[in-house]
């Protein structure tokens, strides 16, 4: 019987009917003691899904402290209120309802899901969890214990270690520079008092931003609001992060691993999401390295000269860092060009811009596949919280791709010469790069 009830929150994740994502009706729903939400109601599908954020990740962990934020989200699932971990993962799984946690630099989300018709139960269980989490020693230590074995796998994946390196050699002293899930040497010194302050500092209701979709009313959802996040304290703990200094090169280093391909991570400053300039950005980088094989570093670095098998850039809009970064990985004979020929395309698509035909194709591409994030309930709620996240509004969802739309070949061009520099990118490498 609870296969069969995971199944159908299986099946109901993954329907919704084509009128729900062309036709969506996004609600503003305020609760009565004034938490709001964003409600998207489908009510021929028996799921409710939630997605919520509040500010605060683990650019709030403490010095010496690195890791907090990101054991902290492991534990909230491993018992609350009276019931321990193993009698809170029964009563998941006996409600069939879905429940995790993430920290990112910025934020800390939650993922929510429950059938309709045990929704009662299934947020009060995840009212336990965001209230009450026990931080239980035996827990504490094994999820702990389970964090430092990834550690060291990614010690030996040359694809983490130059992302961890890239960070800590571009942000230095910055909360940015910290690795998200810390050191075997960090999560040493964190216990449950560590756990406790970060939990109380996090969540609170004033930076808190919930997306709801699924079978239920606005009024159903307030007072649900309340219930689950009303007795979280108004304000929350958090300090204020200076802003990153400039990211920027020129820099070349290389950490030394016996591994028969090179990992190269590149980078320099970029855009913050609220920059006028960023929906240009957008469209520049899938012409750069955002697009797969439509991208110019595709084109020059693979099917040129196969020297990769895949090669990309993106946006990485931090808060108070924003950075456009980019990855490849090729023979350890082949780095230096492979780093040259990157150097050139960023130089290249900043002086000259890209062609009308690489610009129409880009944003025909972009609004055309628009509708792909909001085929799923989850799809739906992942893109209205973070939308709310980054203060884009209400209708951002409508105009969208009026924005992309009506973006100029003049001004990508004039965006390029702004955003990118060859001449200015940190290069990580980790392997044993050669010239010969």
């Amino acid at each position: 019987m609870r296969f069969l009830s995971f199944l159908v929150l299986f099946l109901c994740s993954v329907m919704l009917s084509s009128k729900a994502v062309y036709a969506m009706k996004i609600e503003r729903v305020v609760s009565p003691l004034g938490i709001e939400a964003w409600l998207v109601r489908e009510s021929n599908v028996p799921l409710i899904a939630m997605r919520f954020a509040f500010k605060g990740g683990s650019a709030q962990d403490e010095p010496g402290k690195q890791g907090t934020a990101y054991l902290l989200s492991g534990m909230l699932d491993e018992g609350a209120g009276d019931l321990k971990s193993s009698a809170f993962q029964e009563k998941i799984e006996e409600l069939t309802v879905r429940i995790s946690f993430n920290a990112s630099r910025d934020h800390f989300s939650g993922n929510f899901q429950t059938l309709t018709e045990r929704k009662k139960e299934g947020f009060a269980l995840l009212k336990l969890a965001l209230t009450s989490p026990r931080f239980d020693t035996d827990a504490v230590d094994r999820i702990k214990s389970q964090i430092v074995s990834s550690l060291k796998f990614e010690a030996n994946n040359p694809q983490n270690v130059a992302n961890k390196a890239w960070f800590k050699s571009a942000y230095k002293q910055h909360p940015y520079a910290r690795p998200k899930k810390g050191t075997e040497e960090s999560l040493l010194t964190i216990n449950r008092d560590n756990l406790v302050k970060a939990h109380g500092k996090i969540f609170a209701r004033e930076h808190l931003k919930v997306a709801v979709v699924g079978d239920i009313t606005a009024q159903e959802l307030g007072q649900l609001l309340d219930e689950v996040f009303g007795q979280l304290p108004e304000k929350s703990g958090i300090a204020d992060i200076k802003e990153a200094n400039s990211v920027e090169g020129p820099l070349i280093e290389t950490i030394e691993m016996g591994v028969p391909q090179s990992v190269v991570q590149f980078g320099h400053q970029g855009l913050k999401r609220s920059d006028d300039d960023f929906i240009p950005a957008y469209i520049l980088n899938y012409i750069l390295g955002g697009g797969g094989f439509a991208s110019r570093l595709m084109e020059e670095v693979r099917e040129k000269r196969g020297l990769a098998y895949s090669v990309y850039s993106y946006l990485y809009p931090l808060e108070d860092g924003a950075v456009i970064l980019g990855g490849v990985a090729t023979k350890n004979s082949s780095v230096n060009e492979a780093i040259e020929l990157i150097k050139q395309e960023f130089n290249r698509l900043a002086n000259e811009g890209p062609s009308e035909e690489e610009f129409q194709k880009a944003k025909d591409y972009l609004t055309g596949s628009y509708a792909l994030r909001f085929d799923t309930s989850s799809k739906i709620a992942s893109q209205l919280l973070w939308i709310q996240v980054e203060g884009l509004g209400l209708e951002y969802v409508d105009k969208r791709n009026e924005m992309i739309k009506s973006v100029t070949l003049d001004q990508i061009k004039k965006v390029a010469k702004r955003v990118l520099n060859g001449d200015k990118l940190r290069f990580m490498i980790v392997g044993q790069p050669s010239s010969g």
